[in-house]
């Protein structure tokens, strides 16, 4: 795995967006973003949505696979008709990240995407349908619900989309995608894509497409990954916090997107970073509209150093000005991963992510690497002093060595009853014996049902 050294190679310079039979108002979302050649599954999947074909497309992740299905919908898409289409993806992390790259991608279409997901409001989505709602992304599970509560319909829909189709005919989802596919009942057009597609997910993919379904496979690299600077630090748990301070302070990045797993976790990381007079702010699912409105508009004012975000809470993070994306936490989901840092690297300029990765995420980061085609380099950083472990968790290690270390109860031990205590600390048995009182034998045997009645 190795990381392009040009971009060249990644799009089809001999056809424009414009010469693709695009609307206008498409097109100019794309020139807006810098773009103005497609990558190569855009180039061949493009056309053959256009034409009306279902297509099953397999390409790296980075490559543009998201724009590859939503240009052309939101090219034939009726701004008068909702719920014309179905994106499904298999995490809520992904629907949002899939959700924010519609949003930029039609911005100046009179189309609408409304985020579908579980863990969310009901009504605020609900709400967004009716606000919009031309096309519909999410999970299974939440779509199910929605649909079932009458809240959604699929009378309109003309384009279903199952995002990285592999994992989404996987045995967990397969039940719920064929309930909503059967429940699809007028005529549409079906799009599967993919990283990775097998020959038993080919067959099963097929099994609910038309028989002249076309499969469109491509091997040029990823885009995302060929303009980001990717490395990663590794950390223990408890240093993080002090990493990224010292980060911001010694690096001092331009504009800086800090990616958390939880929205707690983006909140105590903001709080502490504003204590230490840096300029940040936070957004996540529990933010107010109107504050949310005012945290974007201050970065795309140049006003904000560093946003503490959520990957459920990244819609709208459509700003050029990102330098660096900060990985705080690792997503569990390596599609995620490629893209948050494509936040960065916006129209044709290069980008910078860091990753924290713990001792215990060795497996993670490998996981990552394969979906980004690219090996992820160490970040040496020696200014950085780590701090001392916490008590509580040195704590823990010595219960975990003294249980390891103390040596196997013995047979004598075993017959005879006795208990062996060695392998706890002190706290452990008081909390096991709190009068004090430790026994020397194991408690007799049961009574075994030997007893004596009145009538015995």
């Amino acid at each position: 795995m190795s990381t392009p050294n040009t971009t060249q190679d990644l799009f089809d310079t001999s056809v424009t967006f414009a010469g693709m039979g695009l609307g206008d108002n498409v097109v100019k979302g794309l020139t807006d973003a810098g773009f103005e050649h497609p990558t190569d599954i855009q180039a061949q999947l493009i056309p053959a949505i256009l034409a009306g074909k279902d297509v099953i497309g397999q390409a790296r992740t980075g490559t543009g696979k998201t724009a590859a299905f939503g240009l052309p919908i939101f090219h034939m898409a009726d701004p008068n008709v909702q719920m014309q289409g179905l994106v499904l993806t298999p995490t809520r992390e992904l629907a949002t990240q899939v959700a924010a790259e519609l949003d930029a991608l039609g911005k100046h279409t009179p189309i609408r995407t409304s985020c579908i997901i579980g863990g969310e409001s009901m009504r605020a989505q609900q709400k967004s349908v009716e606000r919009g709602g031309h096309i519909i992304v999410g999970t299974p599970g939440r779509v199910m619900d929605l649909h079932g509560r009458r809240q959604i319909h699929f009378d309109n829909i003309k384009w279903i989309v199952l995002d990285e189709v592999d994992r989404m005919l996987d045995i967990g989802f397969r039940e719920d995608i064929k309930k909503i596919l059967r429940s699809v009942r007028g005529e549409h057009q079906t799009v599967f894509v993919s990283a990775t597609i097998d020959r038993a997910i080919e067959s099963l993919a097929r099994s609910f497409m038309k028989d002249d379904a076309e499969k469109i496979t491509t091997v040029s690299g990823s885009l995302t990954v060929s303009m980001v600077d990717q490395k990663y630090l590794p950390v223990e748990p408890w240093d993080k916090r002090s990493l990224l301070l010292h980060m911001l302070r010694h690096e001092k990045p331009d504009t800086t997107v800090v990616f958390c797993k939880t929205k707690a976790t983006v909140h105590k990381i903001t709080k502490y970073l504003q204590q230490k007079d840096i300029s940040a702010r936070e957004i996540h699912g529990d933010l107010q509209q109107r504050k949310r409105t005012q945290v974007m508009d201050a970065m795309r004012a140049g006003d904000l150093d560093v946003l503490i975000a959520s990957d459920l809470a990244a819609r709208g993070l459509d700003v050029e000005h990102i330098t660096h994306v900060i990985n705080y936490d690792l997503p569990d989901d390596p599609e995620v991963y490629v893209h948050r840092i494509g936040r960065t690297a916006r129209v044709g300029r290069r980008g910078t992510a860091w990753s924290f990765v713990t001792p215990d995420q060795g497996q993670l980061l490998t996981e990552i690497e394969k979906i980004a085609g690219a090996m992820i380099d160490k970040l040496d950083y020696p200014k950085f002093k780590p701090g001392p472990v916490p008590e509580d968790i040195r704590d823990d290690r010595a219960a975990e060595r003294r249980r390891a270390e103390a040596p196997a109860r013995t047979l004598e031990s075993r017959v005879t009853g006795g208990i062996d205590v060695s392998g706890y600390s002190e706290d452990e048995l008081k909390a096991m014996f709190p009068d004090g009182n430790i026994p020397k034998n194991l408690p007799k045997k049961g009574l075994g049902g030997k007893f004596r009645t009145r009538r015995g």
